[in-house]
C-alpha cells in the first residue's frame, strides 16, 4: 500500500475538521484562544492629542521669549483649559494637549524661572505630541476573526475598551498511553519498563494550545481494554489521541478498535518519523493515533495534530512558516518519505545555519529537547553542506 504524502494528509484532515461552538469570555482568559468575531475600533487610541513627555506644552512661535509665563498645569487624566498667547502649560506625560499649543519641550530643555521658563533648545512644530488615533482611528477594523490571541492582542482589546469577547471553546481532549511496559515517573522500573514519556510531553503540548485534557492514563494492552477506553472518551471528549498500538503488532489493538467502534479514515503517511500515525472517528469524537516512540509523537503532534485543533478552534492560520537557512550537514541518502530533522539554526560566519542532532532516532526524546527546529527534508532529495534547506522553528511550532 502506497503510504500518503503528509501535505496530501493534511489536506484530507483539514477538510475532516469539525468546528468547536464559541463562547463569550473575559479578558484574562482570552490568551491562547481564537477570536470568533469582529472587532472594530469604536474610539480612538489616544483619544485626544497627548504629550509623549514630561515638559511644557506652548506655540512655536512663543519659544524664542526670554520668559514665558507657565498658566496651567495639566497632568494626565485632566483635561487643560485654552492656552493664553504667550504662556506655557506644564505638562506630563499622557496629558491632552490643551487647544492652542502646538509643541511640548521637555523640561531638560527648559530653564525654570520663578513662575515662568526659558526656551533653551528651539523647538518644531508636533514635537513629543502624540496625536489622537495615534494608535488606532475608529473606525478600524483591527479583527476579522480567526486570530489567536497573544497577550499583545488581549492589550490591545483592552485599549479598545472589550472587557470580553466571543472566542472557541476549549477543546476538550482525551489522553491515553498503551504499552504494557510503560510505568509513570515517580514509580519503581521493573526489567524491560520504561518511564512513560510521551504522557507529559503531549499533555504540556496540549495546556500550550489551550486545550482541556481528560488523562485516560495508562491502557491495558488488550482489545477489552482499549475498547473501553476509547468508548469513555468519545463520550466526554472532541478529540482522542492515543499513543502507541497503531501499528501492525499482535499487541497494536488501538487501530483495530477504532475501525471497530467508528472509522479509520488515514493509517501510514510517508513522514519520518512517525509512519503508522492514524486519524478517524468515534462517534462525534476525532481520534489520532500517535505513534509510541516519542520523537514521532512530538513530530506528528507538531506537524498534523495541533493544524487540526487549531483548525477546530476556527483558526485562520494553521500551518507554520517554512524559513529557509544553510545547512551545517550533508544528508547523502535520499528518502521515500518527508523526513523531520530535530536541529539547531545557529549563526556561523553571519549565517543562519542548520546543525543536525547526532542521532535521529525516533526513540531518542533528548533530540526534541535539544532542539530548536525541524529541518524539512522532502521525499527523494539528498542534501549536501551549504544547500538552503526549509526549517520550521519551534519557538513557533511551540506557542
Amino acid at each position: 500500500m502506497a503510504l500518503m504524502p503528509v501535505d496530501e494528509a493534511l489536506a484530507q484532515l483539514l477538510a475532516d475538521v469539525t468546528a468547536l461552538p464559541a463562547e463569550t469570555c473575559p479578558l484574562e482568559q482570552l490568551a491562547g484562544r481564537v477570536l470568533r468575531q469582529v472587532v472594530t475600533a469604536q474610539v480612538n487610541v489616544p483619544p485626544l492629542d497627548n504629550s509623549a513627555m514630561d515638559g511644557y506644552a506652548l506655540r512655536v512661535a512663543d519659544a524664542a521669549l526670554p520668559q514665558i509665563p507657565v498658566s496651567q498645569r495639566i497632568a494626565a487624566g485632566e483635561v487643560g483649559g485654552p492656552l493664553q498667547t504667550a504662556t506655557a502649560a506644564r505638562i506630563f506625560t499622557g496629558a491632552p494637549i490643551p487647544p492652542g499649543a502646538d509643541c511640548v519641550v521637555m523640561q531638560e530643555d527648559c530653564e525654570v524661572l520663578d513662575g515662568a521658563i526659558r526656551v533653551l533648545q528651539v523647538p518644531r512644530a508636533g514635537q513629543h505630541i502624540r496625536p489622537a488615533g495615534q494608535d488606532i482611528c475608529a473606525g478600524e477594523e483591527k479583527y476579522v476573526g480567526g486570530e489567536r490571541l497573544r497577550a499583545a492582542d488581549v492589550g490591545l482589546l483592552a485599549a479598545l475598551g472589550l472587557a470580553e469577547a466571543l472566542v472557541s471553546t476549549r477543546p476538550r481532549v482525551a489522553l491515553l498511553s498503551t504499552g504494557d511496559e510503560l510505568v509513570e515517573p515517580g514509580e519503581p522500573l521493573a526489567t524491560g519498563q520504561i518511564y512513560n514519556s510521551n504522557r507529559a510531553l503531549l499533555t504540556a503540548m496540549l495546556r500550550g494550545l489551550g486545550c482541556e485534557v481528560r488523562d485516560c492514563g495508562i491502557v491495558e494492552d488488550t482489545a477489552a481494554a482499549t475498547a473501553r477506553a476509547l468508548r469513555q472518551a468519545a463520550e466526554h471528549c472532541d478529540l482522542i489521541i492515543s499513543t502507541g498500538g497503531v501499528s501492525a503488532g499482535e499487541e497494536d489493538h488501538v487501530k483495530a478498535q477504532v475501525e471497530k467502534l467508528g472509522q479509520l479514515k488515514l493509517w501510514k503517511l510517508a513522514i519520518k518519523p512517525g509512519k503508522p500515525l492514524a486519524y478517524g472517528r468515534i462517534g462525534k469524537a476525532a481520534f489520532f493515533g500517535l505513534p509510541g516512540n516519542p520523537s514521532s509523537g512530538f513530530v506528528t503532534f507538531l506537524v498534523l495534530v495541533k493544524p487540526y485543533l487549531l483548525a477546530m478552534q476556527g483558526a485562520t492560520k494553521v500551518l507554520p512558516e517554512h524559513w529557509p537557512v544553510i545547512a551545517d550537514f550533508d544528508w547523502p541518502k535520499a528518502g521515500g518519505r518527508q523526513e523531520y530533522l530535530r536541529a539547531r539554526v545557529e549563526v556561523s560566519e553571519g549565517r543562519l545555519k542548520a546543525v543536525l542532532y547526532n542521532n535521529q532516532s525516533s526513540g531518542v526524546l533528548a533530540s526534541a529537547a535539544w532542539a530548536n527546529a525541524l529541518v524539512v527534508i522532502p521525499a527523494g532529495r539528498v542534501i549536501q553542506k551549504g544547500e538552503s534547506v526549509d526549517v520550521l522553528l519551534l519557538n513557533e511550532l511551540l506557542a
